[in-house]
């Protein structure tokens, strides 16, 4: 009797692990490289990129969170949570202080040492190239124990940007397209996830592939390229045509600039589940005939 438990407790055991209820504790290597092991099913979480606590709300997770960073504001329901600061100026004793099972943080910050040292869990992400959205996506599926979920979300991301690629097919050019994120200034590569996107929209990203996802570029690149359209993720399209240069760009002459601020920035600059919204942004810039 006690043979035929032991067979009926692992048939279980194998059907739950098939379907997605993974075992815990589970070990997870996070985008910094280290081992990181969970040792329940985290419950109270904070996240610290916007990026990721829409992903995880997305996938049905947000009465899970307990804080976010000071820029995380999707869904309305996260802006109520406290915040914790952004990428350089987190407070780690305000994050201890809530006792969280885990800190999803950027692996450009410095949270991973007074939090590990506090007791507190972290899990390092970096998410920068469009495969990183659902890498990202799929990771987080394996860390809440929701993989059913996480591919859901992944199948209707893909999907909304298929529907997004079939409209801008419809546009009877490519322009060449300079992407600027600030004034210093820095901007996109063609393997970063907006370089993707600028791709998909139908559009030929000035920048080349071998300076890196997100570099500062001198501003006479931009002169030598000479791109027909150019699109702002900051207010400074006015002050465009008075660098050196520029106001012979053809650009600026067929005053061909988009400037996105606020919630349009998001869309754009946040690669989480609305990257199809900023997708559709894109089209409309570079291609304003379509409907």
């Amino acid at each position: 009797m006690r043979k035929l438990c032991w067979f009926l407790l692992l048939a279980v055991s194998c059907s739950l692990s098939a379907i997605g209820f993974a075992q815990y504790p589970k070990t997870l290597t996070d985008d910094l490289g280290r081992k990181v092991t969970l040792q329940a099913e985290p419950k109270k979480i904070v996240t610290m990129l916007p990026s990721l606590t829409e992903t995880l709300c997305a996938m049905g997770a947000c009465e899970r969170l307990v804080a976010t960073d000071s820029f995380s504001d999707w869904p309305d329901s996260v802006k109520k949570l406290p915040k914790m600061g952004g990428l350089f100026d987190a407070s780690s004793e305000k994050i201890v202080a809530l006792k969280p099972d885990l800190v999803l943080i950027s692996v450009y910050g410095k949270l991973q040492e007074p939090l590990e040292r506090s007791g507190i869990p972290t899990f390092a992400v970096k998410t920068e190239s469009y495969e990183d959205i659902f890498r990202t996506t799929r990771l987080l599926g394996e860390i809440l124990n929701q993989r059913s979920a996480a591919e859901r979300l992944v199948a209707q991301i893909q999907q909304q940007i298929y529907a997004q690629e079939t409209r801008a097919a419809k546009a009877k050019d490519r322009p060449t397209v300079y992407f600027e994120i600030d004034p210093t200034p820095y901007t996109v590569g063609p393997g970063s996830f907006i370089g993707v996107l600028i791709a998909k929209a139908r559009g030929q990203n000035i920048i080349p592939k071998e300076l890196g996802d997100f570099p500062q570029i001198s501003p006479e690149l931009v002169v030598r390229k000479n791109p027909e359209v150019i699109v702002l993720t900051h207010p400074g399209a006015a002050d465009l045509a008075k660098r050196p240069g520029w106001s012979r760009l053809r650009a600026i002459q067929t005053n061909r600039v988009c400037s996105f601020t606020g919630e349009a920035d998001n869309l754009l600059s946040r690669p989480g589940p609305r990257v199809a919204e900023g997708l559709k942004l894109l089209i409309a810039c570079l291609h304003p005939e379509l409907k």
